[in-house]
């Protein structure tokens, strides 16, 4: 397979040469180490794949299988690494770590036992989300049976997109790249915006939780009766109890 200069270069050039050694197979390792390893541009290994197919270099259904393959790979790698984590680990990271409350990870485990299935389906077509998802799919022991099926159809649909287009672009698949740089970025902003909005939140909450202890405490003068105008001192009057001094009260016959 041929391609312009500047696309042989770097990682591209690796993914030309495992396709040229291994055939399908070789993009379908190239996804597996980019669902491990989000930096490898998936967006550019598929549809180069779909152009090698157009090429006829090899078949357009070995393409997307083994690429669809690749990302179930990848993804079960990172499910396994979530539950060798696990819930008790992760709750102790959490609680070690600054800005981190045990309720961030109870709000998060409630919305995954909630929304888990949708996540890992539709995650599976967000860039960098397509990764990261498998990781508390793992932690939170998500049926196997169920994350197989979900990340397979999830993965057949992202990649099956992605190879068709550069299947019909041809020696224009590279145009796929620019569009899905864009989507990448987008998605990047909108996480890193999220975590400065937490960490802001965070941090604004802390200010205004001052501890009782630290709160200023006014102090109240005290102030002393003035002495008599003739110098004798004052007398305390002691407070009177029933029965205790005082005049006596009407006596009472005895039965």
């Amino acid at each position: 397979m041929t391609a312009t200069a500047p696309e042989l270069d770097g990682i591209v050039g690796w993914v030309v040469d495992l396709m040229e050694t291994l055939g399908a197979p070789g993009v379908g390792l190239a996804i597996a180490l980019e669902n491990v390893f989000p930096p490898l541009p998936s967006e550019v290994f598929l549809p180069l794949a779909g152009f090698a197919a157009a090429r006829g270099d090899l078949s357009l259904v070995a393409a997307i299988v083994w690429t669809t393959l690749g990302s179930v790979v990848g993804a079960v790698a990172l499910y396994g690494l979530g539950a060798a984590l696990g819930r008790t680990r992760l709750r102790a990271i959490a609680d070690r770590m600054p800005l981190m409350k045990l309720e961030d990870i109870d709000k998060a485990e409630a919305w995954f036992a909630r929304h888990g299935p949708k996540a890992v389906f539709f995650g599976r077509m967000v860039p960098i989300v397509r990764s990261l998802i498998s990781v508390p799919a793992g932690v939170e022991r998500m049926s196997f049976l169920l994350f197989l099926a979900l990340t397979a159809a999830g993965s057949l649909i992202w990649n099956s997109a992605f190879v068709l287009a550069g299947y019909l672009l041809g020696e224009n698949w590279h145009i796929v790249e620019g569009y899905a740089g864009i989507l990448s970025k987008a998605v990047l902003a909108a996480l890193v915006i999220a975590v400065v909005v937490f960490i802001a939140r965070r941090l604004t909450g802390r200010r205004r939780a001052v501890p009782v202890d630290d709160a200023p405490t006014e102090r109240i003068p005290v102030t002393q009766p003035a002495p008599p105008v003739d110098g004798s001192q004052p007398t305390q009057r002691l407070p009177r109890h029933p029965g205790a001094g005082g005049p006596p009260g009407p006596h009472r016959p005895h039965p």
